[in-house]
């Protein structure tokens, strides 16, 4: 099927890490189809990667669609004059609007009752249970385009050098050299390493000379930023920045450290140091989610952890000593 002069949604309306992973399959129909255009429907909060990325040509803020009325909604997805529309993450209200709306060609995934009668491209395959990696999963849905074989993760990294550094300012209060990004919170999308530990690794970081500045949102820092050492190489930044402030950041950071969250995906198509800290237990294990690039470093307490391994409820990522993640340091 030739994509080339044809509009293609890419439809995925979850969170940041998410949408990282899945920014590589706007690449490869580029490469594959060079007059093609590529436009992302996404949340409002992923704006500001989506626009980076040089594969996109076009960002839609679903949070903006969803607040009209239905008619308004078909009248607006008609506007788009779309050729295709891929279901990377299946939504049901915009799964039906694409098919209302009459875009031609309409991919999803078969796992999903609603695809087969708002698809006419049904893709068989699982997540949950495959040994692939997100990244290369979300490829499967490529496949009515002459995607014939999934490529490796080598070669899904070749797409991470389209993201864009933003020009951003960041304060003048916040190190510009020798940064470590310690991001100890997730929303509640990721098991999570115990914040005394973050702390005493911010107090370790800064006695060897250096910087470290902590992340997050204003409502996570209310949690934490009460313990953060008080030293003057160690800055709270919670709930001070935009995202694009935040890629700035990120991008001339030399290490970052956190759990399975939208940060640490940032992190590696920056090139930094990024250092990640999993659970082993499947379906939330790093051979599923780490971040794309060259310089991942992942952290496992116990890759045969028993309780993990029976996928019981385990929260064996605390026993990670704060040493071993210092040893990871740059």
């Amino acid at each position: 099927m030739n994509l080339n002069g044809k509009k293609i949604i890419i439809s995925r309306t979850d969170s940041i890490g998410d949408v990282m992973l899945t920014l590589p399959i706007c690449s490869w129909i580029k490469e594959q189809f060079p007059s093609s255009t590529i436009i992302f429907l996404g949340k409002t909060y992923t704006e500001p990667i989506v626009s980076e990325y040089k594969s996109v040509d076009k960002f839609i803020d679903w949070n903006t669609i969803q607040s009209m009325e239905e008619q308004k909604q078909i009248v607006f997805f008609k506007k788009l004059n779309a050729d295709a529309i891929i279901h990377v993450f299946p939504n049901k209200e915009i799964a039906s609007l694409s098919k209302k709306s009459g875009i031609p060609i309409r991919v999803g995934t078969s796992h999903r009752l609603f695809h087969w009668w708002t698809c006419n491209h049904k893709i068989s395959f699982t997540r949950k249970k495959s040994p692939l990696h997100e990244a290369q999963l979300n490829h499967e849905l490529l496949r009515p385009f002459g995607l014939n074989v999934i490529p490796s993760l080598k070669e899904i990294n070749k797409t991470i050098g389209y993201l864009n550094i933003p020009q951003e300012k960041l304060p003048e209060e916040l190190p510009l050299e020798n940064i470590t990004i310690l991001h100890p919170k997730s929303q509640g999308s990721a098991k999570e390493w115990p914040i005394e530990k973050y702390m005493a690794l911010a107090e370790a970081i800064a006695l060897k000379g250096g910087h470290v500045v902590f992340t997050g949102t204003e409502k996570e820092g209310k949690l934490f930023r009460h313990l953060i050492p008080q030293h003057p190489n160690i800055f709270d930044s919670t709930g001070t920045l935009s995202l694009k402030q935040f890629m700035k950041l990120i991008s001339i950071a030399k290490n970052l450290v956190a759990c399975s969250t939208g940060p640490l995906h940032i992190s590696g198509y920056y090139g930094c140091n990024t250092i990640g800290l999993f659970s082993p237990k499947r379906p939330i294990h790093p051979g599923r989610w780490q971040p794309l690039g060259e310089k991942i470093q992942i952290i496992v307490f116990d890759e045969n952890c028993p309780q993990c391994l029976a996928k019981k409820d385990c929260n064996c990522i605390s026993d990670i000593k704060v040493s071993t993640v210092l040893d990871k340091i740059q």
